[in-house]
C-alpha cells in the first residue's frame, strides 16, 4: 500500500480536500488543499515506518485535530 492510498476525510474545518505530504523523506503530514490546515508531522526513521507514520497522521486528521493558519490559533 502506497501512503497516496490511505483513505482521508474532508477538511474538519472547511470540508475541501485533504492531500498526504512527505516532508524530505523523514516525516509526513495531512494538509488541506483548500484553507490549508494540517496535521502535526509524524516522523520516521526508515521506509517500514513510512508507512505507519502516514496511517497515525491520516487517523490524527480523520479525528479532526489540525492546526490552523488562522490568525490567533
Amino acid at each position: 500500500m502506497d501512503i497516496h492510498e490511505i483513505e482521508l476525510l474532508d477538511c474538519p474545518l472547511c470540508r475541501g480536500a485533504g492531500l498526504m505530504e512527505e516532508e524530505n523523506g523523514w516525516c509526513v503530514y495531512v494538509t488541506c488543499m483548500d484553507c490549508g490546515c494540517r496535521t502535526a508531522e509524524v516522523p520516521y526513521n526508515n521506509e517500514e515506518q513510512r508507512l505507519e507514520a502516514a496511517k497515525r497522521a491520516a487517523s490524527t486528521w480523520n479525528m479532526g485535530k489540525v492546526i490552523s493558519p488562522a490568525n490567533g490559533e
